[in-house]
């Protein structure tokens, strides 16, 4: 069972309107390797996964929908002000027609999100890997969305999205290390 805090996991401040980084930010919100694509492959892998480790995906899972509650929250504020030109000289001319400054799962290219980027193989080791490569492509696209970014209150946000990336990097590899010793003890997959 969750419990919904009303409240963002860490503040998000935006200094000004900037569609354009809107627009490579909104990567993080439907792509492949965004927070949505993440949330639903590691609640969707703790159904075949050993007891020891559905905690941890169930963790983890939850905390990536509060990195998409702050990745909408940073694109709305990067969009709200923005008039229709605008919005079509930073490349998202398309999503203005279709949605205004509604925010839509597809990636900064503009291509829909699909469960087609939910890996789940049904062996422990093999997910938890898969997991450990979203967490750190997730976290290299956060540094190249700062690197991109001359707005010292948005990197604030990314750069703490990034840190926890690499932190649930960590915790599957601690998990991979967990597993491969109860494999050793006995066979359970």
């Amino acid at each position: 069972m969750w419990y919904y805090e009303k409240k963002l996991q860490y503040p998000v401040k935006v200094s000004s309107c900037n569609p354009r980084l809107a627009k490579f930010l909104i990567e993080q919100y439907g792509g492949a390797d965004g927070e949505l694509a993440a949330a639903l492959r590691y609640l969707n892998q703790r159904y075949s996964i050993p007891d020891k480790v559905i905690g941890l995906l169930t963790d983890i899972g939850t905390e990536e929908f509060a990195h998409l509650e702050m990745i909408a929250t940073m694109v709305y504020k990067l969009t709200k002000d923005a008039s229709a030109e605008q919005m079509e000289e930073a490349g998202l001319g398309a999503h203005y027609a279709n949605h205004d400054n509604a925010l839509f799962y597809h990636n900064a290219a503009g291509v829909p999100w699909t469960a087609s980027y939910i890996q789940a193989k049904g062996d422990p080791i093999a997910d938890l890997y898969e997991d450990i490569a979203a967490e750190e492509k997730a976290r290299a696209t956060y540094q190249w969305l700062i690197n991109m970014s001359d707005d010292p209150d948005l990197n604030d946000g990314l750069a703490f999205l990034r840190e926890r990336e690499i932190i649930h990097s960590q915790r599957f590899r601690e998990a991979v290390e967990i597993l491969k010793e109860e494999r050793g003890k006995k066979q359970f997959f």
